[in-house]
């Protein structure tokens, strides 16, 4: 396994651990270790948590008929909740590098056959909050 792809590198595994742990253990205390994309991840990781609301509406506006939050595996509301997160406010990172580190950081939590449907959502959703907010 090369170094680039140790889920410690991957700044995107640690923004969704640390949102697992927050969303589901409310009083867990958020603490971000030293890493080279620290201020990245605490942006992501707090800015996710602070604009929930925000990024509900987003899902709901754009999702409602493709999914349930409530009942999506837990993972995958971390990781839908996150990657809208820097749709909407990391605008000069691009949707398909987006895209393609949440499908990267989602090997490390979800099988195959479940990020090809990650993929489809996260597509569908990047596409209508950029062309809405751009």
């Amino acid at each position: 396994m090369s170094l680039e792809y140790s889920p410690k590198n991957n700044p995107r595994v640690i923004v969704i651990q640390k949102l697992y742990g927050k969303y589901f253990n409310k009083d867990e205390n958020l603490t971000f270790p030293k890493h080279r994309f620290k201020k990245f991840i605490k942006d992501v990781v707090n800015g996710t948590i602070e604009r929930d609301e925000v990024i509900k509406v987003e899902i709901f506006n754009h999702l409602n008929l493709d999914l349930d939050l409530k009942k999506l595996d837990k993972i995958f509301q971390v990781i839908i909740k996150s990657a809208i997160f820097e749709f909407l406010y990391k605008p000069k990172t691009s949707s398909k590098i987006i895209i393609n580190e949440y499908l990267k950081a989602s090997n490390f939590f979800i099988e195959d056959g479940q990020t090809k449907y990650l993929n489809a959502l996260l597509d569908k959703i990047s596409k209508k909050i950029r062309r809405s907010n751009g």
